[in-house]
């Protein structure tokens, strides 16, 4: 698998399980955990246009 499908791959699981910890600390009332899930939704979104500049440098 290429680098570029990776990142795009990681980016998009680190998204989705950041939305899953901020929605989880929201409910909880626990705002570490809604803060440590705001930080990887971000960090996966990097991941993924990283994949998708990757892609288009390949080309």
């Amino acid at each position: 698998m290429k680098s570029s499908t990776k990142d795009d791959a990681k980016g998009k699981m680190h998204q989705v399980k950041g939305t899953i910890k901020e929605v989880a600390g929201r409910v909880a009332g626990n705002k570490d955990l809604e803060a440590e899930g705001k930080d990887e939704n971000t960090d996966g979104k990097i991941q993924e246009k990283l994949g998708q500049i990757k892609k288009v440098m390949d080309k």
